[in-house]
């Protein structure tokens, strides 16, 4: 997957993201954003997002708060494990 048109901010992201233990201070539209980069994501009237990265597609709830919960975090992990996107790639 190639990386380069990702920003400082979105590399920060996504290494919370990948990261173990789980984050909890990952905010909604700071993954959106990042997904916009590396895959697609859509917004339907019930306020819920599609989200695609790679082969895998999956609905999201927009959260509550600003940040994202742990099983979104997880799930998002995931997604972008099965695309190739690792710790490692994004540091080469």
């Amino acid at each position: 997957m190639a990386h380069a048109k990702l920003t400082g901010h979105h590399l920060v992201t996504a290494e919370k993201i990948l990261n173990h233990p789980t984050s909890h201070n990952i905010e909604w539209h700071d993954a959106a954003a990042l997904i916009v980069e590396v895959g697609s994501i859509t917004e339907s009237s019930n306020g819920r997002y599609t989200v695609t990265l790679g082969d895998e597609t999956q609905v999201f709830d927009r959260p509550r708060g600003k940040d994202l919960n742990t099983q979104q975090v997880v799930d998002l992990r995931k997604m972008l494990h099965a695309s190739g996107f690792t710790l490692e790639s994004i540091h080469e």
